[in-house]
């Protein structure tokens, strides 16, 4: 089977158009990402360093803008940081398993060769329960 990360065919995950069919504007999403960058730097001065919930929004939320932004503008760099950014949220997931959402995990073969279609599915199921 042929799969597509960009299009999300030959996945078991929501299609883009799925996905991200009620997500705020990618301006507005900008700002809720960079929101949660200045939340996390002062808790960071702070001294805190547990993980929360909120880091993986954080993660999570960040991933799905990089992933539209390259759907948008499929240019070599934009799809290079989407695939940076999935594999952020790859990795805090393998290091907190409880907060996977979506039916495969994070090491599931599904997302062979990409981690973008489990952004999609982690942000849909993230999305449908805000």
């Amino acid at each position: 089977m042929i799969t597509d990360p960009q299009t999300g065919e030959g996945f078991d995950a929501p299609t883009p158009a799925l996905a991200y069919a009620d997500a705020p504007s990618i301006p507005n999403e900008i700002t809720a990402v960079l929101t949660l960058i200045t939340k996390r730097t002062t808790e960071w001065r702070l001294g805190r360093s547990t993980p929360r919930v909120d880091d993986r929004e954080f993660w999570l939320r960040k991933a799905a803008l990089f992933d539209r932004v390259a759907l948008e503008d499929a240019t070599a760099d934009a799809i290079a940081a989407a695939v940076e950014t999935a594999g952020s949220l790859v990795t805090f997931d393998l290091q907190h398993p409880t907060s996977v959402a979506g039916p495969h995990g994070p090491d599931s073969i599904e997302w062979d060769p990409s981690y973008r279609p489990y952004v999609r599915q982690e942000y849909a199921a993230w999305h449908k329960d805000q």
